[in-house]
């Protein structure tokens, strides 16, 4: 795939073992890359959520190696469908993706990668765990229409530079952000509003924005 001057390597799909069981997902890794950011879907979706994976398309064509892959197994989905409980459990989210985490480290083919991590939803609470709880791995954070809140005490321990974007017509999910951004521990940290968009971007263009604001992000925080 070739977008402009940047060729990206196509996906591949991999197995990433998390205790006793073992979570599937798409490996990007464009050529000449120097990070990765590993993707927290929100609640309810996965890897193959079409909103992150328009983001994720674009951080490839910038040059960046991406990680979407679901959080739960298809059996676990399947309960939390029922119940609704597990998208909830922020400390067992975020306990899945340090474990995603650590398998992109141990990879040759990674290793040296500096690293990112981008969230939605609930899955951007488990982000921000998961960036408080390994410091020295994770380099930047981007959460789109999050739920930082639900990260509760770990905001303070949160340094990793973090970009909170938000849509102006999402106003519940501004509410909760706005504090949430003066609870954050990083020194680099900001909240983005995309005008008139809703908690989901659908609005034309407004994912667009999204993705354009991710990049630079990672872009500014991620290079060598």
């Amino acid at each position: 795939m070739t977008r402009g001057s940047t060729t990206i390597t196509e996906a591949q799909s991999v197995a990433i073992p998390a205790g006793a069981v073992t979570l599937r997902g798409d490996l990007t890794v464009p050529p000449e890359a120097q990070g990765l950011v590993v993707f927290a879907h929100g609640s309810g979706s996965g890897r193959l959520s079409p909103r992150n994976r328009m983001v994720a398309e674009r951080l490839n064509a910038g040059g960046f190696g991406t990680l979407l892959f679901d959080l739960l197994t298809e059996r676990e989905e399947a309960a939390d469908a029922e119940t609704g409980t597990l998208r909830f459990a922020i400390d067992f989210l975020a306990s899945r993706l340090i474990q995603a985490t650590e398998w992109v480290v141990r990879r040759s083919e990674t290793r040296s990668f500096l690293l990112g991590y981008f969230g939605a939803s609930t899955g951007a609470a488990a982000a921000l765990v998961a960036a408080a709880a390994r410091p020295a791995l994770i380099g930047a954070v981007v959460s789109r229409g999050g739920r930082p809140d639900l990260a509760g005490g770990h905001l303070r321990e949160v340094t990793a530079p973090t970009l909170l974007i938000v849509g102006g017509a999402d106003h519940a999910v501004l509410r909760i952000t706005r504090p949430a951004l003066m609870q954050l521990g990083s020194p680099v940290k900001e909240l983005a509003v995309v005008p008139g968009a809703t908690h989901l971007f659908e609005e034309p263009g407004a994912l667009e924005q999204v993705s354009e604001m991710a990049l630079a992000w990672f872009t500014r925080h991620l290079r060598r």
